[in-house]
């Protein structure tokens, strides 16, 4: 896909991995719609993009666990533009390393509405414009939990391999279309999602959020004939 001036959707924009993958898409001259719950910081990354290259960004407050937030964001995204090519659903909070029932309630809801309910609903209502295009994507960030059942990881685990088998069935649903999918499934990357939960992690040994925004842009910049659909990134 040519993605100059190509409008891509980006969830989680605000920093870590989303702030990264919206930089570097932006040296190529994209288009970018950015969403995160902290607009000072997603303003921050909006201003940083355009001095990077990106032909026009938007910035949209939401909360992408919240149903109500989402419809709000995806109405002003589709007035703004008239034509979205790609989503990068990247949004997601991390479940502290617990046994289930020491984990609440309120974060079951939490982790699952976040990385799992919201990624669908966006891609949901963002659907009708994706199949309006030539070439569109959907590019969903899921983690290695995805794929790998860890220890002490029931409900982030639970989210992710949700986040695989949708992404997993939208590939096939789609098929014939011109919206093409993809999972990326990546270890641990050194972002400040770990640090919130006040564990210890040895980061140092995580890969880099650039290095999987590289990945990513490259991804979209495939021929026409070739595209990844299922990406699996470890630091070597």
């Amino acid at each position: 896909m040519k993605i100059k001036d190509k409008v891509i959707v980006v969830t989680g924009a605000s920093d870590g991995i989303g702030k990264e993958i919206a930089l570097r898409l932006a040296k190529e001259g994209t288009k970018l719609a950015l969403l995160a719950r902290n607009t000072e910081r997603l303003e921050l990354v909006a201003k940083a993009a355009r001095e990077a290259g990106a032909q026009e960004v938007n910035v949209y407050s939401c909360d992408i666990s919240k149903s109500d937030q989402i419809a709000q964001a995806v109405s002003q995204i589709t007035s703004d533009f008239p034509s979205v090519h790609v989503i990068i659903n990247n949004a997601g909070v991390w479940q502290k390393l617990s046994q289930l029932d020491d984990i609440e309630d309120a974060i079951v809801h939490e982790v699952i509405a976040t990385n799992l309910t919201g990624m669908i609903l966006l891609s949901k209502k963002l659907m009708p414009t994706l199949r309006k295009q030539d070439e569109a994507a959907i590019i969903n960030v899921a983690s290695k939990s995805g794929i790998t059942a860890q220890d002490g990881q029931s409900v982030y685990t639970a989210s992710k391999y949700g986040v695989r088998g949708f992404t997993d069935v939208l590939k096939s649903d789609l098929k014939d279309s011109s919206i093409r999918v993809a999972g990326v499934y990546q270890s641990g990357t050194n972002t400040q999602m770990f640090a919130k939960s006040n564990q210890d992690f040895p980061v140092e040994t995580f890969s880099e959020p650039a290095d999987l925004a590289d990945i990513i842009a490259y991804m979209l910049m495939l021929p026409p004939k070739i595209w990844l659909h299922d990406v699996r990134v470890e630091k070597c």
